[in-house]
């Protein structure tokens, strides 16, 4: 038999995980440096320099820039040294081809370091990678049978939509500005660290492109010339445009835009200007509704029929929502505040787990304050704090969450530490996928009538509970419209307790 094809062109999601894991590195310090007497914090930024899809497995790469803070021996203010540190996550991913596409977004959510004696030390990260990998697929599905009138064919359709991954594309790109350091009158502070954050905070599909915006969020350490600490905000807008071919303009865009490379260094020739560069990357998906017409079964009332099937996943969108929670939290120091410096907040993995009908998920903030003690010491105290959602989830249902920290990390003196709020968002996206029985191919056989003798021309027949039209009709090899027209019927929900009158199709 020849049948009517369509093709579900989409991406298939076939690993999203979050590759947890730490790394060190022995460092000497430069010679243009003083000794280290005391390491205060580390400040450091994460970097992601390459990704690449293999046969069942995804290997991430990239760079951790940090920013060592120390005491000198002798005295004096901080004193910063940098260090790269490169690093790489691997994860399996099964049914993945050198064809998928790689999405990964690396995090430094805690630096630490310990001098080992005065001239070297010894750096540890705790990195968090989230990485999705995703592969393109093609399904051939059957919409029904071609000239079905020829053969006496009776079809059964299922008319639905499945939402799905119809694009993932990316775009690496440039940023550049210059920032003016205003604190002030006399000699220019001095640029202890700088970490920076590109957040994207609108996207929209015109015709083929992918149109987005957003802010590069950077946060500057200074000390000034006598000594003191103080930090610097800037947002500096950006604006890009990504071809996304096989997206329609309905479609749900996601846009995350990773670091790739980062430079804030002084000008040489007015240290108030701070030249920023930056290599980015923005990963794109778009999600879709797509109408998907299946042929579900079929039969002959002039032939017998040999028909194969399989089932077909049909993916629905349940929700998609943006959950703040917002967390207040008391750092403990043992010791009394007389001021805060500087806090910064890093994100961990989403975990997951269930309560009955709700799904609990838990990401740790890793909170980092710098502050000066009742001495008018620099002291740095860091606290990974759980912060948790809920929301309502069907058994089989699957939840992708990312999580993110809008606006900026309060910090205040309190009564035994550090008093911190702020607020986390759950992006969380719920899917459930449904097997759709569906028609694959089929032959015909020989005529109906061959080797079944005299069939009589009107059987009399109770229906079964939860028996449907489509079922009898099928059995009796007549069709639906026919018992309908025979039992006065006007739609084909069957009446309960009632004989049918089920006519021959000759």
């Amino acid at each position: 038999m020849e049948f009517e094809r369509d093709t579900i062109i989409s991406y298939e999601t076939v690993a999203e995980v979050t590759g947890c894991q730490e790394e060190t590195l022995e460092s000497i310090v430069p010679d243009a440096c003083p000794d280290i007497l005391r390491i205060v914090d580390v400040c450091g930024q994460a970097t992601l320099t390459g990704k690449q899809a293999r046969e069942g497995s995804v290997q991430v790469t990239g760079t951790v820039r940090a920013f060592i803070l120390y005491q000198p021996e002798g005295g004096g203010g901080l004193r910063r040294m940098e260090v790269s540190l490169p690093f790489t996550c691997q994860a399996e991913a099964p049914g993945l081809t050198e064809r998928g596409t790689v999405l990964a977004s690396p995090r430094l959510r805690c630096a630490e370091a310990r001098a080992l004696n005065p001239r070297k030390v010894l750096l540890r990260v705790d990195l968090a990678v989230d990485i999705t990998a995703c592969q393109p697929v093609e399904r051939p599905v059957c919409v029904g049978a071609a000239e079905p009138e020829e053969k006496a064919i009776c079809q059964k359709q299922y008319q639905g939509e499945h939402y799905q991954l119809c694009a993932v594309q990316e775009k690496p790109f440039t940023f550049s500005d210059q920032v003016r350091l205003q604190s002030g009158s006399g000699e220019a502070p001095m640029l202890l660290a700088a970490r920076v954050q590109p957040v994207c905070s609108e996207s929209k599909l015109i015709g083929s492109k992918l149109i987005f915006k957003g802010m590069v969020e950077l946060d500057l350490l200074l000390q000034e010339p006598e000594g003191a600490l103080t930090t610097d905000h800037e947002s500096m807008p950006f604006s890009q445009v990504i071809e996304a071919a096989g997206a329609a303009e309905e479609g749900d865009c996601q846009v995350e835009v990773e670091v790739a490379s980062f430079r804030c260094d002084q000008d040489a020739s007015d240290s108030r200007e701070l030249n920023v560069d930056l290599e980015l990357l923005a990963q794109a998906q778009v999600r879709c509704r797509r109408p998907v017409t299946l042929l579900q079964d079929l039969y002959s009332t002039g032939y017998l029929m040999e028909v194969e099937r399989e089932n077909q996943p049909l993916c629905r969108l349940a929700e998609q929502s943006v959950r703040p929670q917002a967390v207040r939290e008391l750092l403990e120091t043992g010791e009394l505040v007389r001021s805060v410096v500087d806090a910064r907040l890093a994100l961990g993995q989403v975990r997951q787990s269930r309560e009955g009908k709700e799904l609990v998920l838990t990401v740790d903030a890793w909170v980092s304050v710098i502050y000066l003690d009742e001495n008018e010491l620099v002291q740095c105290v860091r606290q990974s704090i759980p912060v948790s959602c809920r929301l309502e989830c069907p058994e089989g249902a699957r939840c992708s969450c990312y999580c993110a920290c809008p606006g900026e990390v309060f910090a205040a003196p309190a009564a035994g530490g550090v008093e911190v709020r702020f607020t986390v968002e759950f992006h969380c996206l719920t899917t459930e996928t449904a097997s759709i029985p569906a028609v694959t191919g089929a032959q015909l056989g020989e005529a109906r009538s061959a080797g079944e003798g005299q069939r009589p021309s009107v059987v009399l027949r109770m229906p079964s509970p939860g028996e449907e039209l489509w079922d009898i009709a099928k059995a009796h090899g007549t069709t639906m419209e026919q018992i309908l027209q025979a039992n006065e019927l006007e739609e084909d929900t069957l009446p309960m307790g009632r004989m049918l009158l089920i006519p021959s199709t000759r």
